[in-house]
């Protein structure tokens, strides 16, 4: 598994950030992570961008959803029941978001490593200013505030929702900086580059979804 691992994604992810690095970005390892980041966001678009129409499509079906958890309040299976049935007649699988973690989650370990340990011949610095091999506490505080305004899109439309699913939303909204913070606090600067890039990434394509469906087009 770990040679499977590392053949299917590691290597080639460190094939790829050696490849920028020498011929895209003038020998910059910190524009050549952002570059890497970007391209592996561009190629997992398509499941964000399925996941963020199921976001939308919730978003609309609100008031059915309060109707149902309002008409079965006393009875938790009846409730379930109909609130699978809504999901189905409106194509939405709530399931969506956990697998889409786990999609990402190898991508994710195999990031790390490479920015953790880059090969010893690439360089280490971010635009001159920055040492990517050393802690950034501006970029942990920036990846952390990102973090922060994507929790509060997310949960736009959501603010009348009293599920317990949208209480833990709401919740995550803080915690997610807070966990942002913990995990980058110790880790070199090229994670917290690429988180804060990654981070960017997911607001950009947010808002760029959000007008998509606000103008009626999919």
């Amino acid at each position: 598994m770990k040679n499977l691992f590392h053949l299917l994604l590691l290597d080639p992810l460190l094939k790829l950030l050696i490849f920028l690095y020498e011929n895209v970005t003038f020998n910059d390892l910190g524009v050549a992570i952002i570059l890497l980041t970007v391209i592996v966001r561009l190629v997992l678009y398509p499941l964000f961008y399925k996941s963020l129409k199921q976001q939308h499509v919730l978003k609309k079906i609100q008031p059915h959803i309060h109707a149902i958890q309002a008409k079965h309040k006393d009875d938790r299976a009846e409730q379930g029941k109909a609130l699978m049935a809504l999901y189905k007649e409106h194509g939405v699988n709530p399931l969506m978001s956990l697998g889409l973690i786990f999609v990402q989650l190898p991508i994710l370990i195999a990031l790390y490593q490479v920015f953790i340990t880059p090969p010893p011949d690439l360089g280490r610095s971010f635009l001159g200013l920055l040492m990517l091999n050393e802690r950034s506490i501006l970029l942990v505080f920036v990846a952390a505030l990102l973090q922060y305004l994507l929790g509060v899109m997310s949960m736009t439309g959501h603010a009348a929702d009293k599920s317990p699913a949208a209480q833990t939303a709401r919740n995550m909204v803080m915690i997610g900086p807070v966990i942002t913070i913990a995990v980058l606090w110790s880790l070199p600067a090229a994670v917290g580059l690429y988180w804060v890039t990654t981070t960017l990434f997911s607001i950009l394509q947010q808002l760029h979804v959000e007008r998509k469906f606000s103008h009626g087009t999919h």
